[in-house]
């Protein structure tokens, strides 16, 4: 049985109990020029990971976005996975829905339950009860780890606002037999032998567009795994990048940011932030290393390179069916490149990329993912939390091939998803009363308004941060002493003012303090993932 087989299979199979319970049917509209809208997720990845960012990785469906679009570049998520997915879904900062942490563990505090909790509602929940049909296919990861084996769905995504779902509960894991996959609320356990699943999840993305026949507009969300480790990755797509990293990390950093510079993604007095401690120097490695690097790097770049396919399968389908003009777009990642060293299986170059090898790139390389910033997935600096932002909506956004570069973060997608919808945003759902949302509608930034000054906020394993106009206070961990960095000047934080500005770093401080206690994140945390997972409730 073929992949698209599979899937339809598994589709009708899997639906037929739930329709009461997951598809329910929504009332027509009369013909309506509410926009769709599509929100498409990277997982991992890197600021200059796609070619419209400085990459060298073949990247034409995203890039094609952003020749037809608007690309952002001061754009901000919230440092690692669960956190991002709670906040982009709700508009809240993360400790506000519950998962100021990882699903992994209920913290037994209110910013820290391990799930988004039932004072936010999604972008789904709110857009459904506009009329708007809701589908996701992707990664979830925002409802418990406790909870993968369906003893408690309330925090799934029909739960939660979804009326169609394909994807995984859980985050990162085996692209070729994914854990915890579901059809709506049921069990998906067998796969055929050419399952590969960034294909499937931009397969089901594009068949819910192929089955929406109805006048409403619709919501969907595509959230990839892509290319969160493990390297896992199609041979045919290995091969195109075989032999492009021999080179190494120094000199890919290097292109990458007079590319960018070029581009004018960055700017050009911004220093390259320097490598790494504890990162050799490319030439120092013996060959049989750089082989090796080289080979992880190649595959990658070709998860990033089949996820573009994808898009590209979404994008034709929406041509196909006469929708593309009247589709809003969004492209994001939900952190930096990642440093996080991942090892079991096979290691030989052969098995590199197969189901029989589990896999990361390592940290070289996600230092040339963060180009030319410093610090990865975690932290609050700017390599863990700057993400690439493509804007696409042909009927909405007059300028093209454009960069906007207003400061801004996921919080935001929230409010401008309620704007460009024309819907309101509830203060009561389902009995609960309803946070407002904290962010701003990005929708006045299409024709390059100014955003109105408002501070933005960050904390992560107390890592945190906050930013200001062109100022940023930053730091690694409630131990660690703040550090100041003036943006406009110095976006790579090379030189810390600290110091010379502490008049500054205090009205910073201040409003990080208060933010902290109103939105539960305090008291911090150094506590590592197995005592946090040892203490939960």
């Amino acid at each position: 049985m073929n992949r698209r087989k599979f899937l339809k299979a598994s589709a009708f199979t899997a639906l037929a109990p739930l329709v009461s319970s997951c598809n329910s049917p929504l009332s027509k509209l009369t013909k309506t020029q509410k926009p769709n809208i599509i929100l498409i997720m990277a997982d991992d990845m890197g600021y200059s990971d796609i070619g419209c960012f400085g990459s060298e990785i073949n990247t034409p469906n995203l890039d094609n976005l952003a020749n037809n679009g608007l690309r952002y570049t001061n754009f901000y998520n919230a440092a690692r996975c669960c956190p991002t997915r709670a906040s982009l879904l709700t508009g809240l900062y993360p400790h506000q829905t519950g998962l100021g942490w990882m699903t992994a563990a209920d913290g037994g505090r209110p910013g820290y339950r391990g799930q988004i909790n039932n004072k936010c509602v999604t972008i789904a929940e709110a857009l459904k009860s506009y009329k708007y049909n809701t589908y996701m296919s992707g990664k979830w990861h925002v409802a418990l780890d406790k909870h993968l084996d369906g003893s408690n769905k309330e925090n799934w995504p029909c739960q939660r606002g979804f009326e169609k779902f394909f994807g995984t509960i859980c985050g990162g894991g085996n692209y070729f037999a994914p854990q915890h996959l579901k059809r709506n609320n049921e069990p998906i356990e067998e796969f055929p032998d050419d399952f590969y699943y960034t294909d499937a999840i931009s397969d089901n993305a594009s068949q819910f567009i192929k089955d929406h026949n109805t006048d409403n507009p619709f919501f969907m969300y595509v959230a990839y795994t892509s290319p969160h480790w493990p390297l896992h990755a199609k041979k045919q797509d290995i091969a195109k990048y075989a032999g492009k990293y021999v080179h190494g990390w120094d000199k890919l950093r290097q292109s990458r940011y007079e590319k960018m510079i070029e581009m004018g993604i960055i700017d050009k007095s911004w220093a390259l932030s320097d490598r790494d401690k504890g990162i050799n120097e490319w030439e120092k490695l013996a060959p049989e290393k750089q082989k090796d690097m080289a080979q992880r790097m190649a595959i990658y770049a070709a998860q990033i390179d089949s996820m573009d396919q994808g898009i590209g399968q979404i994008i034709n389908t929406l041509k196909d069916k006469n929708q593309l003009d009247n589709t809003i777009i969004f492209f994001l990642a939900d952190n930096g490149g990642c440093a996080e060293y991942i090892s079991w299986g096979k290691t030989d170059l052969d098995s590199m990329g197969t189901e029989e090898s589990f896999e990361s790139y390592r940290k070289p390389w996600a230092n040339a993912s963060n180009t030319p910033f410093k610090l990865y997935k975690h932290y609050t600096h700017e390599g863990g939390i700057s993400t690439p932002l493509i804007v696409h909506w042909p009927n909405g956004i007059k300028h093209k091939n454009q960069l906007r570069r207003q400061p801004s973060h996921i919080i935001d997608i929230m409010a401008t998803c309620i704007d460009v919808s024309g819907t309101k945003y509830p203060t009561r759902y389902n009995g609960n009363d309803i946070i407002p949302f904290e962010g701003k509608s990005l929708k006045s930034t299409f024709d390059n308004t100014p955003f109105p000054s408002r501070p933005i906020f960050w904390e992560h394993e107390s890592n945190r941060a906050i930013q200001l106009d062109n100022y940023k206070l930053v730091a690694r961990d409630k131990d660690t002493p703040w550090q100041l960095y003036n943006l406009a000047k110095d976006r790579t934080e090379t030189n810390n003012l600290s110091r010379e500005m502490p008049e500054k770093v205090e009205q910073l401080n201040k409003l990080w303090q208060a933010w902290a206690k109103r939105c539960d994140v305090l008291p911090l945390s150094n506590k590592g993932w197995d005592a946090r997972i040892k203490e939960s409730k």
